[in-house]
């Protein structure tokens, strides 16, 4: 296994990521000294268990709301980014458990190791990366597990993991873009990260393609083969998913939410929505409100 490890969140500029000299006599700790919360991506897979705060998870051409619980496995090369919304000035003391691991070992040892097999499916179909339903408990036991242990032990406990993920049902693919290192991914990824940090900014495609000395043509081909969107769609996406945080965390008037995330008219905004998300803004806030009532009353 490559890595190993917590996450706190702390704000970087989006790169790829490379391999690190991470040692540690083997156990990969402490990596407090990297700036890992960005848009980024690496050769590794990387499973993500978000433990405290939610907001917005970016997974390839995949943009959605995560909140503790959501569990993610990403593929190599797939860029992605979790941006809490909700987290302290002081920020959290954990929000993420993370392990990182190569491909060719594991994919290496199952021409030998029949058994291991039944993980290789799971791990081609992360190329799109692979969100689990219903997986987060038993996943951050297996994390802890493996996490305290060493060696040969720590590999077996680290089976055992990737067994149970193969074996769950309940699981979707996040993303449709491919992940082959696109040397054009760099260009982009200012601008994306743009978009994520102030979905409600004024922007227009015209004006990045100039600010990159692109045609308006290019820039639009090259932002949607990195992507899988268009600008103006991508855009949209995220002030639906910023409309969504503040619908569900407020009682502000759906009118309000509307021109803080960008949008010029309430009809574009209600039409958008309900395209995105399938259901009206007052229908999603209805709906949060209801799971989180129902959520409080399953305690008593």
């Amino acid at each position: 296994m490559s890595s190993l490890h917590s996450r706190t969140q702390r704000p970087s500029l989006p790169e790829l990521e490379v391999e690190l000299a991470r040692p540690q006599a083997l156990g990969y700790e402490p990596l407090s000294v990297v700036g890992l919360v960005r848009w980024h991506c690496h050769e590794e897979y990387e499973l993500h268990l978000i433990v405290a705060t939610s907001g917005n998870a970016f997974v390839g051409d995949w943009a959605g709301a995560f909140e503790p619980g959501h569990l993610v496995l990403c593929g190599p090369m797939l860029p992605h980014n979790w941006i809490s919304l909700d987290a302290p000035p002081e920020g959290v003391p954990q929000r993420d458990l993370v392990i990182q691991f190569l491909h060719d070992p594991i994919f290496d040892a199952a021409q030998r190791i029949p058994e291991l097999r039944e993980a290789v499916r799971m791990l081609e179909r992360a190329r799109h990366g692979i969100e689990f339903f219903g997986m987060a408990e038993i996943a951050e036991v297996h994390w802890r597990r493996v996490r305290a242990a060493r060696g040969l032990k720590r590999f077996s406990l680290f089976c055992d993991f990737l067994s149970d993920l193969a074996r769950c049902t309940d699981y979707r693919l996040l993303s449709g873009m491919q992940t082959d290192g696109d040397n054009n991914l760099e260009a982009i990824n200012g601008v994306v990260t743009r978009i994520a940090n102030n979905p409600g900014a004024d922007v227009h495609a015209a004006d990045i393609a100039a600010e990159l000395g692109m045609s308006p043509g290019r820039f639009g081909r090259l932002f949607r083969r990195a992507t899988g969107h268009s600008f103006v769609g991508y855009v949209n996406h995220m002030r639906i998913n910023r409309a969504c945080l503040l619908l569900r965390q407020s009682n502000r008037y759906v009118t309000s939410i509307c021109y803080e995330v960008g949008f010029n008219n309430v009809s574009n905004f209600n039409r958008q929505f309900l395209e995105i998300k399938g259901l009206t803004p007052t229908e999603f806030r209805k709906q949060s409100q209801q799971g989180f009532e129902g959520a409080g009353g399953s305690a008593n």
